[in-house]
C-alpha cells in the first residue's frame, strides 16, 4: 500500500510541484511537509536566496532538493546545483535524498565528492556529465584547483550546516568556494545556529535573503530504554539473531526497522529460515494485508514484525517491548518514532539501535535531539546465546516438573531403563536433548574472532588518558596546521574534533593523539587521503616516532572554527583570491 499525500490544507500539492516529483513524495511516504519545507519551498520556487535556521531532524534537506530537482534542466549534463556539507556522511545522506526524490526523473544524475574516494574516478564521473554535485569543501576545492569541476552554468548553492562547518575550521574554504562561483546564481544557507561568521558569509554572498527559523522541539522517550551496538554491515544479519535470542522477552513481540521494503521482505525470509515466527510489513502491501499482521501480532501467533517506516505508521501493539534499529533511519525525528511504538502509555520498553563506522555522527544527532544519552551494548557472543538457551530450557523442565501429571512417563522411562541397561539419569538426558530440538545446547568451545579493520592491524592499545598516539607523514614542508589535522579527521573518520588531543607538528612528519576508541575507525577512513593536497600515509606511532613529546594543541585551532591567521598563509599562497560577487 502507497500512502497517499495530502490534498487538503498543509500539503505538498499546494506547491505545484511536477508529477515526478509528487510520485516519490507518496514513495517515500511524505503526508504534510514539515514547518521548515512549508515556509521554505515556495520561497526557493520563487527564486528567493535564503537563510534556514533549523535543527537537524525538521526535513531540511527536501526543503532545498525538491525545489531544486523541480527547476533544474535535465536536458543539459551542466553542473546546475551545488551543495556543501561539512562531512561525507552528510554528502552521502543528503545525495541518497536526492536520489529518491528524483527516482521518477529521467536522465538526473547526482554525484557525492569527499575525501577518501578516488578522485580519478569522480572526474570520470563529472566528464561524463552530472546535473547535482553533493560534497564536502577540501575535495570540490581539489577538483576546482584541477579544473575537474566547472561551476559557469551554476543555478544553485546550498550551505548545509553551516555552523558545523564553522566549528570544523572549514570557514574559509567555505567562502573560497564561493568566490570561484558565478554571480547570477540562487543561494540557500542552513544552520542551527548564526554565528558572527556565518552572519558575515551571508552578509557578502546572499542577495536579499528571506530569514526562516524554526523552532526546536526536543522530544524526548523517557520510559524506553536505549542501547546501541556497533556493527559492519556484513555482521547486521549475526548480531540480529544472536540479539534476539539473548535479550528478547519471550512474552513480548520485536518491532525491527528496515530502510527498504526489499530490504524488510529478505530479512524476515532469514528470520523465518532461522525458525522465528517473523512477518513483513512495507508499502508494497494491501491494507487487508497490513491489518492481518497486525491482528497475528496482538493475538501473539507472530513475535516479530519486520517493519519500513511507511508501513509502520499508526501501529500501536502492547505486545511490542522492543524496537530494533536494523537500519539507520535518516533523521533523528524518525528515530523518536520509530523507538516510540514500545514504551507507551507509561509502558516500559527497551531500544536497540545499529551502528555502523560512519554513521556514527548520526547517532550524536539523535542523541542531541532527544536530550538523552544512548548507552553502548556489547555484541552477544556464542557463549552468551548458548547460557540464555540453557536457562530457558532448564525453565520449560521445572514448569513442566511443578504443573504436569508425569506419571505416564515416569513409567516410560522405568521401562527403557530395564530394556537398555542405562541409567535414568543418560535416559533423562536423551529425553533431553531430543525436545531441544534443532538448537544445540553446548557451547562452542573456538574463541570469538576479533573483529579486523580493513588493512588488518592489530587492535592497538590504550596509551595515557584512553589516547593512541598516529603518525601522519605530512608537516611544516606541507604546510600543513593545526586545522588541516583536525578538520581531516573529522571528515574522513567523522571523529568529534573536540575529542582530538595534542598535536605536535614536525617539519615532515605530524603526532596526533587520537582516543584509542577511534583509531581503527581514522586508519580505515582516511586511507589514501590527501591534507593540504598531499597525499597522505597514516600509522600507529611506534617508540620511536613517540619520543619527540607532543605539545597540546591550542584549541581555537579546531574550536568553533577559529582558526589563527597564520594558519591560514600557506593555504592562501597556493588558492586563487576569492572574487567578491557582483552586486
Amino acid at each position: 500500500m502507497k500512502t497517499q499525500v495530502e490534498t487538503a490544507g498543509d500539503s505538498f500539492e499546494q506547491f505545484g510541484l511536477s508529477e515526478g516529483l509528487m510520485r516519490a513524495i507518496a514513495d517515500v511516504g511524505y503526508e504534510m511537509p514539515t514547518p521548515i519545507q512549508l515556509k521554505t519551498i515556495p520561497l526557493l520556487l520563487d527564486g528567493r536566496d535564503i537563510i534556514g535556521q533549523a535543527q537537524t531532524g525538521t526535513g531540511k534537506t527536501a526543503a532545498f532538493a525538491l525545489p531544486i530537482l523541480e527547476r533544474l534542466d535535465r536536458g543539459k549534463k551542466t553542473v546546475q546545483a551545488v551543495v556543501l556539507t561539512p562531512t561525507r556522511e552528510l554528502a552521502i545522506q543528503v545525495a541518497e535524498a536526492f536520489h529518491t526524490y528524483s527516482k521518477h526523473l529521467t536522465g538526473l544524475r547526482v554525484l557525492p565528492i569527499y575525501g577518501g574516494q578516488s578522485i580519478e574516478q569522480q572526474f570520470n564521473r563529472l566528464r561524463s556529465g552530472v546535473h547535482v554535485i553533493v560534497g564536502t569543501p577540501g575535495r570540490i576545492m581539489d577538483h576546482l584547483r584541477r579544473e575537474t569541476l566547472d561551476f559557469s552554468h551554476l543555478k544553485f548553492v546550498v550551505l548545509d550546516e553551516a555552523d558545523e562547518m564553522l566549528r570544523m575550521g572549514f570557514i574559509d574554504d567555505v567562502e573560497w568556494i564561493l568566490g570561484h562561483t558565478s554571480a547570477e546564481h540562487q543561494t540557500a544557507l542552513f544552520s542551527a545556529t548564526i554565528p558572527r561568521e556565518v552572519r558575515r558569509i551571508a552578509d557578502r554572498y546572499l542577495k536579499n535573503p528571506a530569514h526562516v527559523e524554526i523552532e526546536h522541539k526536543t522530544l524526548t522517550v523517557p520510559t524506553i530504554e536505549q542501547f546501541y551496538i556497533n556493527v559492519s554491515d556484513a555482521q547486521k544479519a549475526d548480531v540480529l539473531t544472536r540479539l534476539l535470542e539473548n535479550d528478547r522477552d519471550e512474552s513480548g513481540a520485536v518491532l525491527i526497522f528496515d530502510r527498504t521494503k526489499i530490504g524488510a521482505a529478505n530479512l524476515t525470509e532469514k528470520l523465518q529460515a532461522r525458525g522465528y515466527a517473523a512477518e513483513a510489513m512495507h508499502g508494497d502491501m494491501s491494507q487487508s494485508q497490513r491489518e492481518a499482521v497486525i491482528r497475528r501480532l496482538r493475538g501473539g501467533q507472530v513475535e516479530i514484525v519486520v517493519a519500513t517506516d511507511v508501513a509502520a505508521r499508526g501501529l500501536d501493539v502492547e505486545r511490542i517491548t522492543q524496537v530494533i534499529n536494523y537500519d539507520m533511519p535518516n533523521d533523528p525525528e524518525v528515530y523518536v518514532h520509530r523507538i516510540g511504538r514500545t514504551g507507551r502509555a507509561g509502558r516500559t520498553g527497551t531500544a536497540v539501535l545499529f551502528v555502523t563506522a560512519r554513521q556514527q555522527r548520526m547517532k550524536s544527532e539523535i542523541e542531541r535531539f532527544t536530550n538523552q544519552r544512548i548507552e553502548p551494548m556489547r555484541m552477544p557472543t556464542k557463549a552468551d546465546v548458548a547460557r540464555r538457551r540453557i536457562a530457558l530450557f532448564k525453565e520449560r523442565i521445572h514448569a513442566t516438573l511443578r504443573d504436569e501429571d508425569l506419571d505416564l512417563y515416569l513409567t516410560l522411562v522405568g521401562e527403557l531403563a530395564e530394556e537398555s541397561g542405562r541409567d535414568i539419569a543418560e535416559i533423562a538426558a536423551a529425553a533431553a536433548r531430543l525436545a531441544g530440538g534443532d538448537k544445540p545446547l553446548e557451547v562452542v568451545a573456538a574463541p570469538e574472532p576479533e573483529p579486523r579493520t580493513a588493512s588488518h592491524v592489530a587492535r592497538p592499545t590504550s596509551g595515557e588518558n584512553g589516547m593512541t598516539r598516529l603518525f601522519f607523514d605530512v608537516g611544516h614542508h606541507s604546510q600543513v596546521r593545526p586545522a588541516d589535522i583536525v578538520g581531516a579527521i573529522a571528515n574522513e573518520a567523522n571523529v568529534p574534533g573536540r575529542a582530538i588531543g595534542a598535536i605536535d607538528i614536525q617539519d615532515h612528519f605530524t603526532l596526533v593523539d587520537v582516543p584509542s576508541e577511534y583509531v581503527e575507525q581514522i586508519l580505515e577512513s582516511m586511507r589514501g587521503s590527501r591534507i593540504r593536497n598531499h597525499n597522505t600515509n597514516i600509522r600507529l606511532a611506534n617508540a620511536r616516532d613517540a619520543s619527540a613529546p607532543a605539545e597540546p594543541v591550542k584549541r581555537t585551532a579546531h574550536k568553533a572554527g577559529k582558526i589563527k591567521k597564520d594558519d591560514r598563509k600557506g593555504f592562501k599562497k597556493n588558492a586563487k583570491s576569492p572574487r567578491k560577487k557582483a552586486g
